[in-house]
């Protein structure tokens, strides 16, 4: 038998016959449903002869045929209330499985309990396909029309960095095209400036900015969540399955921040000491808690890779410890950094010029430990640390300041859909940034399996290759545009002073400026002055606008 679990209610299988129900039985089901029609194979037993077995051995039995490829949206309402009032656990079986979790997906979409990634993901994780009926459960478990609700040349997933530079960077070329940009949000933010509110340095107010006044003219804005993709349709499903066509996609809605996969974590953000700069509400209380800290212990949390800015939890770090030197209780203060990596900075030349910081701040490096537990009353984060041996332990650290970064991961509707590698992030060619199933599909930013780092840095050159290949694939240019992987973190080792790390793919040092100007392996007060005076400006009227000044695309041939 193959049985696979889709919830802790309900499991299906292929095929079983009499001689099985036994075993079922053993293994705790108190319900068997059968979805296949008697007769549908010359190899297949008939529904009686497994329900009288189900009948010795003290289990329901129920039958509902559904024929093959043709689930009604009557037999899915049927199947959900069988299963509401049947005992608990059930085994569903058809010929493979595929109608009985193609059942159990419609009518928990009807019923509206559990949303279309945890179904869509639910089902993957037992073997199960649903994206042909990806529409339909978008739509609550109702068959959807088969109409499309609005067309456009280019359209953009994601109003983030990502989404409307490249949207920017494509009227620059071409001004008539027809894009729009899929993104529910109302505010835009200027997240690099978050470590500086975490701070003290930035007001939060100027990282934020209306949607409606950072998208580009002419753009058209659809106000709404994207649900699933059909790409072999060139279709995206909006949330209440209204459907947009496309002749190409951009796919850019960055990453998930995935606060409850720490325990604990998320009833006490905001409260008992524990914050984070990866938040715009959050931040400011980063500030509050490094001003009124007077002695005590730090904790300084990093998760496994990848992460959006991978220097960002050492940012709020040094900027934090700056704050004590610089109020005479940096003695008093027992700062520990607990980074889930196994060394300080992935570019090694950087490296050298942090640790100084690291010994001038008395700061405690523990490599190889990821927070897995937050006890915001008790002061207390609980860390699964890796041994030499393959196996690991459990740390439990107390403290009065605690700065957490959530794992990071691409989200739902990307990791459960046919774009997705393996791991779950939007599977791209590392160099032209197109899709490597779909031709007409791109993608750019924190959603990328590319190897670059996460940094707004990164999609501001990224932006200006996508355009190109866009337009590339429309015909309107000639000419193919390459990413190099360049990334770019601005390391904010004390107030006034910045390590500017940039590099390429494979770590390869990549300086915008002459030694002589800013040595990015040496703290820097030129580098700080870029970061808090040069770069806001420059996102917001640059970047954002279309204007690739230092971004150029390099074309091959």
């Amino acid at each position: 038998m193959d049985i696979r679990r889709l919830s802790p209610e309900l499991s299906v299988s292929p095929q079983i016959r009499a001689e099985d129900v036994r075993a079922i039985a053993e293994a705790g089901y108190r319900t068997l449903i059968c979805n296949r029609p008697d007769g549908e194979g010359n190899d297949q037993p008939l529904f009686r002869e497994i329900a009288e077995r189900a009948r010795e051995q003290g289990l329901e039995a129920h039958y509902l045929p559904v024929e093959s490829g043709k689930v009604t949206d009557e037999q899915a309402r049927e199947f959900g209330a069988l299963l509401a009032r049947a005992p608990k656990p059930v085994l569903a079986w058809c010929r493979t499985g595929t109608r009985s979790t193609t059942l159990w997906a419609l009518s928990q979409a009807q019923a509206g309990a559990l949303s279309l990634p945890q179904i869509v993901e639910q089902a993957s994780q037992a073997g199960y396909d649903l994206q042909g009926v990806v529409r339909r459960i978008a739509n609550g478990g109702r068959t959807a029309l088969d109409t499309v609700d609005a067309r456009h040349d280019v359209v953009i997933v994601g109003g983030g960095a990502a989404g409307i530079a490249v949207a920017s960077s494509l009227l620059a070329r071409a001004p008539s095209l027809d894009i729009a940009i899929i993104d529910p949000a109302d505010v835009h933010y200027y997240q690099p400036g978050w470590t500086l509110v975490g701070a003290g340095v930035f007001d939060p107010r100027t990282t934020a900015r209306t949607m409606a006044s950072v998208l580009p003219r002419g753009v058209h804005w659809i106000k709404a969540a994207v649900a699933a993709f059909e790409p072999e349709q060139d279709l995206v499903i909006l949330d209440g399955c209204r459907v947009v066509a496309y002749q190409q996609l951009v796919v850019c809605p960055g990453l998930k921040l995935d606060w409850h996969a720490i325990e604990g974590l998320p009833g006490t953000l905001g409260r008992h000491g524990v914050t984070s700069n990866y938040r715009y509400d959050l931040a400011p209380y980063t500030w509050q808690l490094v001003r009124e800290l007077r002695g005590g212990r730090a904790v300084f949390t990093q998760p496994p890779m990848p992460i959006k800015c991978a220097g960002a939890p050492q940012k709020a770090m040094y900027l934090s410890a700056d704050h004590w030197r610089r109020s005479g209780v940096l003695r008093d203060i027992d700062i520990q950094f607990c980074t889930a990596g196994a060394v300080l900075f992935g570019v090694p030349d950087y490296v050298p010029t942090l640790m100084e910081y690291v010994q001038a701040y008395g700061i405690h490096l523990d490599f190889g430990e990821t927070l897995v537990a937050v006890d915001g009353p008790a002061r207390k984060a609980v860390f699964n640390a890796a041994q030499p041996d393959g196996s690991s332990r459990e740390v439990v650290r107390e403290f009065d300041l605690l700065h957490v970064v959530p794992p990071q991961k691409a989200p739902d509707f990307i990791r459960v859909s046919p774009l997705a590698d393996a791991t779950g992030w939007l599977d791209l060619d590392p160099a032209t940034l197109r899709h490597k199933r779909y031709a007409n599909i791109f993608g750019l930013g924190d959603v990328g399996n590319t190897s670059n780092a996460k940094t707004a840095a990164a999609a501001r050159k990224q932006a200006p290759v996508v355009a190109h290949n866009v337009l590339a694939a429309r015909g309107a240019v000639r000419g193919e545009a390459h990413y190099d992987g360049y990334g770019s973190c601005p390391l904010t080792v004390e107030r006034g002073r910045i390590v500017l790390a940039e590099f390429l793919y494979g770590g390869k040092l990549a300086p915008s400026f002459p030694s002589w100007l800013i040595d990015g392996r040496r703290p820097s007060r030129l580098a700080w002055y870029l970061k808090e005076r040069i770069l806001p400006p420059l996102y917001w009227q640059a970047m954002l606008k279309g204007r690739e000044w230092m971004a150029q695309p390099e074309l091959v041939a």
